[in-house]
């Protein structure tokens, strides 16, 4: 199992963006020096949840600052942007990477960006199958037309075409059955899980994904990763307080996955919700933090869950400061990664 990190550049105080984008920046620096295999930059856009608009631009950027770490989107949302677009740009960044990128596509999830740039969330599956198809007929660097739904444009070839033959691997976000089944067909890796998914939907995700219908050899080449948020600490006492500060990412996420988003002038609500796990809970089935030794009996209980072959780790979350953040994946590489080597 190899490890890579993940930079949401999120900030509930709302930093500014300067002071974000350079932290970032330091982040996947210190990952490159410490041994992660890669690091991934999300999509979001409108509040403090995200700063990050256009992921390739950021992954191109940390692939000139560092020197081996593989850089990757984590996702870009296909279904707002116009698939010819997102080729040229993902083609743009693995040759200025030098073939260092892999690509994370999703169908987004997030009502309240679908709407501000004039889309439903409705026909995002079928504008995500419409987009891939035009991806991999792109990367062939060869003339071509399409005419669906959503997308129709006559004969056209795109220029530049990626480094990487056919194409950087590709990674879909997948939570439901008809998402997995349609990765798998295409070949895909599939990521699944974050916050808000407890342990147990984890493990009935794997469960689902054996019992399809799907060709043995395919499914035997598929990478599977999830993302989980991550604290490494030799005292426990701290816990209280950074479970908080994860809490809120989580909040943020389910309640805009669920619709029930509040955002104002660009900040990011926190919304609890019903049931809502107390900080026990969150250690157990949500999160992975703590000493390195529990840290490794809770990969060893999500491998055995999923069969991972890849886990993404989310370091910096809330407002952590930026010391425990380098503190915690300093001893994340150090006594948790090579246990799993």
């Amino acid at each position: 199992m190899d490890f890579g990190t993940f930079l949401l550049l999120q900030s509930p105080k709302a930093r500014p963006s300067e002071e974000v984008f350079a932290r970032g920046v330091r982040l996947a620096q210190t990952a490159d020096e410490l041994g992660f295999e890669s690091i991934w930059c999300a999509e979001h856009h409108f509040s403090t949840y995200g700063y990050l608009s256009r992921p390739l631009m950021l992954a191109t950027h940390i692939a000139s600052q560092t020197k081996r770490i593989r850089v990757g989107s984590a996702v870009v949302v296909l279904p707002l942007h116009h698939p010819l677009i997102v080729a040229e740009e993902i083609a743009t960044a693995d040759l200025l990477s030098g073939g260092r990128l892999d690509v994370g596509l999703g169908r987004g999830y997030q009502t309240y960006e679908f709407e501000r740039l004039g889309f439903t969330l409705g026909e995002s599956r079928a504008r995500f199958e419409e987009g891939v198809d035009i991806l991999l007929k792109a990367f062939e660097g060869k003339p071509f037309s399409y005419d669906g739904k959503y997308y129709k444009f006559g004969e056209t070839t795109v220029f530049p075409t990626p480094v990487q033959k056919p194409h950087p691997p590709i990674w879909v976000v997948g939570q439901s059955e008809e998402s997995i089944v349609a990765t798998a067909r295409r070949g895909f890796n599939l990521i699944s899980g974050g916050f808000g998914v407890p342990m147990e939907r984890l493990r009935a995700f794997r469960q689902g994904l054996d019992a399809m219908d799907i060709d043995p050899a395919v499914k035997a080449k598929m990478r599977v990763s999830t993302q989980r948020p991550v604290y490494v600490t030799r005292d426990e006492s701290e816990l209280a307080a950074i479970v908080e500060e994860a809490r809120w990412n989580m909040r943020v996420t389910l309640s805009l996955r669920q619709g029930l988003e509040r955002v104002e002038k660009g900040h990011a609500i926190a919304v609890p919700f019903e049931n809502e796990p107390d900080a026990d809970d969150l250690l157990d089935r949500y999160f992975v933090m703590g000493t390195p030794e529990r840290c490794i009996a809770k990969l060893h209980e999500l491998r055995e869950a999923m069969k991972i072959d890849h886990f993404n780790a989310s370091f910096w979350f809330g407002d952590l400061p930026e010391d425990k953040v380098l503190r915690s994946m300093k001893l994340f590489a150090e006594e948790v990664m090579p246990a799993f080597k």
